[in-house]
């Protein structure tokens, strides 16, 4: 729905499928996972309130409030969102658009935003897809509320080295790894493979823009990652 520093848009796919009918992301960024299983029972919760407040506005909305939004490619780069008569939510939404893979939202509208073709259809994609969330629960809060419960955990905190970015990033691993362990269900943990809080399995190479990186899975069921290792380009 929006672009969210740390996304998993690229490997989504290779994660393995949910085996609950509920689906909860404690970490919820730009849940992924949950839209790709969007009609699962989905819970969101995330402790960064600009995330909540977008998520929620993005639940309510229908699909004319967001093909009524301006169009990033045609207000051009470098354009000030905040001079825009948008709400609080609208403006984080399309401030998450502005920068691409930004941690918080960007108000004036980054090149590589203002210029890339993939923008020119993103209002019409999220309208059209935005029914698919009408039924998630999203809250803000941190994992440790989150009543325990029989479900798929799908657990993507800030990475142990390199989760600093985030505006919502003091994790204690050690506690995290105690609670992740007791969830009921289905419990699948994302890092890379710098970690050492678990017992992480390299899972897919990401080439990035400025380095390449190496994600890695924990989970309580078997996966194919505990075989082999695939990559991607």
């Amino acid at each position: 729905m929006f672009s969210y520093y740390g996304s998993k848009s690229k490997i989504v796919d290779y994660y393995p499928p949910p085996k609950y009918g509920k689906i909860i992301e404690p970490f919820a960024g730009s849940a992924r996972y949950s839209l790709k299983y969007f009609d699962r029972d989905i819970l969101l919760v995330d402790k960064y309130e600009v995330l909540i407040k977008t998520w929620l506005w993005l639940k309510e909305c229908s699909k004319q409030d967001i093909l009524n939004l301006p169009d990033i490619r045609k207000l051009g780069v470098g354009f000030d969102l905040r001079t825009l008569n948008l709400s609080e939510p609208e403006l984080y939404f399309l401030g998450f658009n502005a920068g691409i893979a930004s941690i918080s939202p960007r108000y004036k509208i980054s090149p590589f935003a203002g210029k890339q073709n993939g923008m020119k259809t993103y209002l019409k994609r999220v309208a059209d897809n935005i029914w698919k969330i009408k039924h998630w629960k999203i809250e803000l809060g941190s994992y440790e509320d989150i009543p325990n419960q029989e479900a798929t955990w799908f657990i993507d905190p800030p990475y142990q080295f390199g989760g600093t970015a985030y505006f919502v990033n003091k994790i204690n691993y050690k506690q995290l790894k105690t609670w992740s362990l007791g969830r009921i269900g289905q419990i699948l943990v994302c890092e890379n493979t710098k970690a050492n809080w678990m017992p992480f399995i390299p899972m897919k190479d990401l080439a990035g823009s400025m380095f390449r990186t190496t994600e890695s899975i924990w989970s309580n069921y078997e996966t194919n990652y505990d075989f082999q290792q695939q990559k991607i380009f």
